[in-house]
This record gives C-alpha cells, structure tokens and sequence, in this order.
C-alpha cells in the first residue's frame, strides 16, 4: 500500500474511513478537530455517504453516535478532554450497555494547556468506566489502532478509549494505509432490551458483565502487539514508557536500550509484563503523558515494597508535557540547555483579531460599566474570551462551556448588579440554553451577551448550529420579544450600542443582546474563494 505523511489526526480519519465507517460525531475542539474536518473533505467518505456533520456538543455526539452503533454500524465519537466532562453521562453509561456496532471514542488531551483550561488525562475516565484503552505511540500506530479497533470493539461488545495528546495530534509522520473494507449492514442486537434499558435491575446484570469483562480485557493487552517488552542487560532499573512518552525514551536511546523497557498503548494494564518487569528489575521508572495513572496503579497493586519513579516522587515534573530532554533527565542523562530567549524579544500575548466584532462589543461594554460599581462579567470559551486580557481586561470569569450565563445568576442571585454574561453562538447552542432556561423561570435581572459572529471561529470557521436561529431559541426559551435586541457591532453604531446595553442593565427581567457581526476570519477566507 502506499505510504502517507499524515498528522495523527488525519491517520485515525483516514484509518476509519478505511475501516469501513459510517458516522463520526464530533463537536470542534483543538487538538481533536482536524480528525472530522478530514472525514469531511474526503472525497471517499462523500463517496459512501459517511455522517460527517458537527453535532452540537459532545454529549449529542457520543450519545448520537452510540445510537448509529446500535443499528449495528461503525461510528466514531470525537472530542478535546474537556469535551468528555461534558459527554460523561453517555460515556459511563455507555461502558455498561457496551455497543453493537464497533465504537471508537477519540479523547485528545492538552497537556501544558495550549488552547485549553485545564490538562486533565482522560485515561482516568478509561479506568472509571472500566472499559478498553488504547494510546497510540506514533501516527502509524493511531492508523492501526483505529483500523482494527473497531474490530475489537465489536469482539468485546465495548466502546474502545483511543487517547492521544497534542504532539500526536498534530505532527506528522508516514503512515501505510490498509485495504479499505465495506461498511456493515443495518442490524440490531438480539438483547437490545436487556442491554440498552438501563433500569436497576437490568443495570445492576450488566454491571456484573462489565466486571466479568474485566479479565478478559486484561487478557487482551497481554497479548496485544502494542505492548512490547524489550529486554536489556541493565536490570537496576525498569522503565515503563506509555503512548508517545515511548518515543521520547527511544529518542534517549539511539542505538538501543540500556534497561528493560516494557512500552505500554493499550489498556487495561498487562499484568504479567508487570510482573516481569518488577520481578527482574530493583527500581521501576514510569514515563506517561499526563497524571500519573500508571503509576498509582503499579503501586496500588504491586505490594512488593519496590521503588517506583515518576511523577509522583518529583523524578518527573506534575504539569505540562514531556520531552525528549525532560526524559533523558530522569534518566540521569547530562541535557544540554535550551537556547534562552534573547531579553529583546518580548513576549506577546493572544489577541483578538483587527476588525473583530468582538472589539467593538467589549469597548461598548466597558464604556457602560464605568457606570456602575460592582458591575462583573462572566464570560466563556471562546474567542472573546481573550477580553481578559489587555487592552480590554473586560471580563471576571471563565470556567467552562456554557457557564456564563449561569455563574451570573448565581452572582444576581446573590444580589450582584449589574450581573452581565458574554457567550458566543456556537458556545450558547453548546450549553448555554440551559441555563437560560433556568433565568427565565426565575426572571432574574441578567443581561445575556450572544456575541454572534456566525461561526465557531476559535477552532477554525466551522459551521454554528445557531446561525439564523438565536432569536427564535431565546424567544422559544421564554425571553420576552421586547429585550431580544440584536446590534451591528461597527465603530459607527457606538453610541447606539452603549444605549442599548444601558437600557437592558436597567431592565428587572432576563435580557438578551445578539451583537451580530461575521468573523473577520472567515469573511475574509470566503471573498478569496470567490476570486479563485
């Protein structure tokens, strides 16, 4: 077959288009959305007619995508790490059902939080569920993994967790594609009613299943040729380097290894590579991307009084992302300096883009709240959430989707006025309507921002699922016609801005202003492709 230089992401798209797939579901999440903006430039997947549109969040996603699997179809369910907070109620419950037709969850972690608000690892989430991990070490092993994951995943009846990080997910390296095979045909599981109908005492039989499951899980990753035991003549130390972590070990070792290395991309933990691994070495070093989950498990298990290494004893640093030198420091290794950075170079912070309407939103914004003395502004993932900074500095907060609007009413619950939210469209359609909806029972005094720039332009222009429709979802929800204003944000509707925001603050009741402007970005994207 012939050889690709893919990035991670395009190999496990490629890799399930070839695998015969006939959904993916996905909401936009750096580093994870080029896998579905693959599938949907593929002129393959058009060809078989592949779901490749954007859901609205990650929860419609998977949950959408497990309804494709139990029409006995291959679907892959992808999402940043963040967006598996959001789709843990399907994912856990997910695990206890299992699936019909194979199931492959993308988690793509960031660890040293590049575009994100926290580094957390989901192969925590793996381990909760109890369900198959793999965690690919390079792009030809993301291709594989995917390829004859969902094979896998339908011989166990299980979702399978593929885990990758930034680096995976965004360099790039040759990959030798497979025969492609033919989708399945519609069918759907005999059980269907004693599987899928989480009632108690239908839940607590297929608890016992999962955990039956349990051994024949491990038993798979014994066997697995994605863990591999290298032996070396050194036994004062075991190292044990899992997904990418391999790589930077092997980049430390040219011309082979000094000590046994047992390198671990699928999970649950091979048990009797362990044993070896322990029985023959007197120390263990753990090399992982992300928390420390190997580790606490080989100590939580071993019982031997061995000394383990890793991110726990400060052998390894807790937060952000290894590297080949920060490896090859554990190992004891003399590592040369960085280059410094030259004091003339000054760093410079995000910001948002010339001609964004965002700019215009948060001048006006903070032009008003001069007026008041405790005014505060919740704001959300987004572009605008670089209104933090300067020469804005115009919001207070930024937790997570959809929190805008709710940590306001919280605050005006608590008596704070004026309580302000700023949320994007595609954030307000993700989660924030919900808590709209909670305003709106209880009428509380809120003004709601919806900076609209019809698109989801943090993660690249993909399309919004409330364009052309916030009006009517706010007016649906209950918002009173009268406080829906929408407003052109240009320098020359300034003072008309300032007026309405100034109206809506002092309105007692739940107020909705849509400043509705196209990005900058994708205008500008769309005037050069109609000039070609």
């Amino acid at each position: 077959m012939e050889r690709n230089l893919f990035l991670g992401d395009e190999a496990i798209a490629q890799a399930a288009i070839d695998a015969g797939l006939s959904g993916v579901y996905a909401y936009p999440g750096t580093p994870s959305t080029e896998i579905t903006e693959y599938i949907q430039s593929s002129p393959i997947a058009k060809e078989r007619g592949i779901h490749s549109k954007w859901s609205v969040n990650e929860k419609t996603a998977l949950e959408t995508a497990l309804g494709m699997s139990y029409a006995g179809k291959r679907t892959l369910c992808c999402m940043k790490h963040v967006g598996m907070n959001v789709a843990a109620d399907c994912f856990m419950n997910a695990a206890m059902s299992g699936i019909y037709g194979g199931m492959i969850i993308i988690t793509a972690d960031d660890p040293s939080m590049h575009s994100s608000q926290n580094e957390q690892d989901n192969r925590v989430y793996g381990n909760f569920a109890m369900i198959p991990m793999l965690e690919p070490s390079n792009q030809q092993e993301a291709y594989d993994m995917v390829y004859d994951g969902f094979e896998l995943s339908e011989k166990l009846g299980y979702p399978i967790l593929l885990r990758i990080t930034t680096r995976m997910a965004h360099s790039r390296s040759g990959v030798v594609r497979r025969p492609m095979k033919e989708q399945n045909l519609m069918r759907f599981p005999e059980d269907g009613r004693q599987r899928f109908v989480l009632l108690p005492a239908l839940a607590r039989k297929r608890l016992k299943v999962l955990l039956e499951a349990q051994s024949v899980f491990t038993k798979e990753s014994e066997t697995s040729g994605y863990n591999t035991y290298y032996d070396a003549p050194n036994k004062d130390l075991g190292i044990i380097a899992t997904g990418i972590a391999f790589n930077y070990l092997s980049e430390n070792y040219p011309n082979g290894f000094e000590h046994p290395v047992l390198k671990i991309s699928q999970y649950p933990l091979p048990r009797k590579q362990l044993e070896k691994l322990t029985d023959e070495c007197k120390e263990i070093l753990v090399l992982e991307e992300g928390f420390p989950v190997v580790e606490e498990q080989l100590k939580g298990f071993l019982g031997k009084g061995i000394i383990v290494h890793g991110r726990l004893d400060g052998t390894l640093q807790r937060d952000g992302e290894l590297t080949p030198d920060t490896v090859g420091k554990a190992l004891g290794k003399e590592i040369a300096g960085y280059y410094a950075v030259p004091e003339v170079v000054e760093q410079r912070p995000p910001a948002l883009c010339n001609g964004c309407g965002h700019r215009d939103v948060y001048e006006a914004l903070n032009e008003v709240l001069k007026e008041y003395a405790n005014a505060k502004v919740f704001s959300d993932i987004g572009c605008y959430t670089l209104g933090a900074l300067p020469p804005f500095r115009a919001i207070d907060t930024c937790i997570d989707m959809g929190a805008s609007v709710t940590m306001a009413k919280g605050a005006a619950d608590a008596g704070l006025f004026p309580a302000v939210s700023v949320i994007g469209d595609s954030t307000f359609t993700h989660s924030g309507m919900t808590g709209l909806l909670d305003c709106v029972n209880e009428k509380t005094t809120i003004t709601i921002i919806i900076s609209d720039n019809e698109t989801t332009a943090m993660t690249g222009g993909q399309d919004s699922a409330g364009t052309g429709r916030l009006e009517a979802i706010c007016e649906g929800i209950g918002v009173e016609p009268g406080h829906i204003r929408v407003m052109v944000p240009l320098k020359k509707n300034y003072e008309e801005m300032k007026q309405i925001i100034r109206e809506e603050i002092e309105y007692k009741g739940v107020s909705v202003l849509i400043p509705r402007r196209e990005c900058v970005q994708t205008l500008t994207r769309k005037k050069k492709a109609t000039k070609k």
